[in-house]
């Protein structure tokens, strides 16, 4: 819940202002939901709630796939997308920008972690760490979300103005 608070506030402050950016945060929205609804199926530590069932085969493979999805977009296809349209202005990277991406690419790593271990699973499969898994990568996921804000900020400000204004 609180990743989705995070994203509104982001949303509001960055949305509508690139279209790269809007395709970024529409991307970035639909994994946090994804990742909401897995996580929202572990078990309860409450003893007094009912046990809820854990996600099934499927669901983990679908998220998994979104992840996967996630990192390729925001390495390949958002990077490049940046990257033509501040040659077509005439802009370049700052060290600071180059930075930012570097943690990000950083966070991969554990994602991609993830998705091996989960997007084969079948209904045999045990299940012991998933839950400890999915808090890992709701916090990686937190972490990447926290220093991608700070790129989009970075971007944004790079092409609002353009280079010698």
């Amino acid at each position: 819940m609180v990743m989705l608070n995070k994203f509104k506030k982001v949303q509001e402050q960055w949305g509508g202002s690139n279209e790269v950016i809007d395709h970024w945060l529409d991307t970035r929205q639909s994994l946090i939901v994804e990742y909401c609804k897995l996580a929202a199926l572990q078990p309860s530590s409450s003893k007094t709630t009912a046990v809820t069932e854990l996600p099934s085969p499927e669901e983990l493979q679908k998220f998994s796939q979104h992840l996967v999805d996630y990192i390729s977009e925001g390495h390949f296809k958002i990077y490049d997308m940046v990257m033509d349209k501040w040659q077509a202005t005439g802009f370049k990277a700052t060290d600071e920008i180059n930075q930012s991406y570097g943690h990000i690419v950083l966070t991969t790593d554990p994602l991609l972690n993830f998705t091996d271990k989960y997007a084969a699973i079948d209904a045999d499969d045990a299940l012991e760490s998933l839950d400890s898994d999915l808090s890992l990568i709701g916090e990686t996921l937190e972490v990447r979300f926290e220093v991608e804000d700070q790129l989009i900020q970075q971007i944004a400000e790079s092409l609002a103005v353009p280079p010698g204004a």
